[in-house]
């Protein structure tokens, strides 16, 4: 079975961020380690509000990941500069009894094709911790490249940790 062959998004909505969707943040077992570089706690009142307030700007747009129609995860398109037309897009596998099941690669090329034909974006971007090989490969296997190395970019442990920045364009 192909990964991405009952993978399904649709808008999230502030009723998604229910128990479940807030216990995907729960770090006891350091999945989100390489989430985020910003290492902040998860506050699903700001969460909301960003969720509502990134909409209606047209900057921030989060989309619910299903695989068999179970909410398993979440991307972000965003924030996008109107300008440039450019944007970041994050990928989270939430639910961590679909990981390494390839469906967070299948949730970026999804993702991925949704942002350059219906946000009008000309360029994706992104970044992670050069140790969080797992979303590497995903934004490879998704058909992102690669576009360079910042040195002792992240705060970790009290070292410095690389970050790895990938970037799409329109095939």
């Amino acid at each position: 079975m192909a990964p991405d062959r009952n993978l399904t998004f649709r808008p999230l909505t502030t009723a998604d961020v229910d128990e479940e969707f807030i216990g995907w943040y729960d770090n006891r077992d350091g999945h989100l380690d390489g989430y985020s570089g910003r290492q902040s706690p998860f506050d699903a009142v700001t969460f909301r509000k960003q969720l509502v307030d990134g909409r209606a700007e047209g900057t921030v747009f989060y989309y619910l990941l299903m695989s068999d129609g179970k909410k398993i995860g979440h991307v972000r398109i965003g924030p996008v500069d109107l300008v440039n037309r450019t944007s970041d897009l994050v990928c989270m596998i939430g639910d961590r009894s679909f990981l390494g099941k390839g469906l967070a690669a299948a949730g970026i090329r999804l993702l991925t094709k949704h942002a350059f034909e219906v946000h009008g974006i000309r360029r994706l971007h992104g970044g992670m911790l050069v140790t969080n090989v797992a979303s590497i490969k995903a934004y490879t296997k998704a058909g992102w490249e690669i576009e360079g190395v910042f040195k002792d970019f992240y705060w970790r442990d009290g070292r410095g940790v690389d970050r790895v920045c990938v970037c799409c364009l329109p095939q």
